[in-house]
């Protein structure tokens, strides 16, 4: 039987190290990307900068645009809003009560050109939303009770449905916000600067500092190791006792099977020796027959007469079988006992 438990720690472990490695990985890039304290100078280090390698850098500032969103419940202003509809019910189930669920009606998302401003300088962002660490506020959520209509309640109701409501969640970062932006900065034909996806480097957009991210990605880098370590001792711990328990079963298999064979023989030799005269061909192929180890293996005297259900073993007489609750060979539980009977 193949050993999903170790095998799946053992896998969870590698998973966990290597997402622990990129969060290290992330933290070490952090801590030598250019800080731009200004957004002022951010032009300056572009015109510097050499063209054949891109500038990553990290800089700061509040958000704005020339055009925010207006929420529809919240009226909050922002640049990024998101609008989820969730359909709340209570569903009959084969046990006869009722639990409630929910199912997804409608997910939407606007975004509108905005930019970092810190009294300096502004700085548009693009592809925030692909952006790791960007957590978007909450500004409204509004439950809307369903309508109490007779015939749509009797539908839903033989459906095994009942409609409790439609829950709206609005989702927006506002103008206004603090930012940390870590990207690659580029500057088009007019003189726009932007901070976009680098191709190949960390992408974040979050409202923590930049010392705070990168304490957070070690923090998170050393839990993630520590999680994997675990992960792998207890997975090598259950290889390693699957394959000790593989290896004794082998072995019990194996001497459960010299002392049949032992006991066969033994037998054969007493019934061998009560006979008068060299038997005949038809004899001896009689004798080789009686040889078959088709004795029970606990009691070594009666044959075996009975099958075990469900793992379908034949290796006991009816009478050790009324005394066993787990397979001789295979350790699994007898359920039933079946007698079995020889031509």
């Amino acid at each position: 039987m193949i050993p999903f438990g170790g095998i799946t720690c053992c896998l969870s472990a590698a998973a966990l190290y290597l997402l622990g490695r990129s969060s290290g990985r992330d933290a070490d890039v952090l801590k030598s990307v250019t800080r731009v304290n200004q957004l002022k100078d951010l032009a300056q280090l572009l015109d510097a900068a050499s063209k054949v390698f891109p500038l990553v850098v990290t800089v700061s500032g509040r958000v704005g645009s020339d055009t925010p969103i207006k929420c529809e419940y919240s009226g909050l202003r922002g640049v990024i809003v998101e609008q989820t509809a969730e359909q709340h019910f209570l569903k009959h189930n084969d046990a006869g009560s009722w639990i409630q669920d929910s199912a997804l009606m409608l997910s939407m998302c606007k975004e509108v050109p905005w930019y970092l401003d810190d009294d300096t300088g502004r700085v548009h962002v693009v592809g925030a939303r692909g952006a790791s660490g960007l957590v978007l506020t909450v500004g409204s959520e509004v439950f809307e009770e369903s309508g109490r209509s007779l015939v749509r309640g009797t539908l839903d109701y033989l459906q095994g449905l009942k409609m409790l409501g439609v829950k709206r969640i609005e989702r927006v970062l506002p103008t206004g916000t603090p930012l940390t932006v870590v990207g690659e900065a580029v500057k088009d034909d007019i003189g726009s600067i932007r901070i976009q996806r680098p191709h190949k480097g960390p992408f974040y957009v979050t409202d923590k500092t930049i010392d705070q991210l990168i304490a957070n990605l070690g923090k998170w880098s050393r839990l993630y190791k520590y999680a994997s370590m675990g992960f792998t001792v207890f997975g090598v711990y259950l290889l390693a006792k699957h394959a000790v328990q593989y290896i004794m079963e082998r072995r019990r298999h194996w001497e459960m099977r010299k002392r049949v064979l032992a006991a066969a023989a033994k037998k054969a030799g007493q019934e061998e020796g009560g006979l008068n005269g060299k038997p005949e061909n038809g004899q001896d192929s009689t004798n080789k027959d009686r040889m078959l180890p088709d004795l029970c293996v606990i009691c070594l005297e009666q044959e075996y007469n009975s099958v075990f259900v469900p793992c379908g073993h034949m290796c006991c007489c009816m009478a050790c079988s009324s005394h066993l609750t787990n397979c001789p060979l295979c350790r699994r539980r007898i359920e039933q006992v079946v007698r079995t009977f020889r031509h």
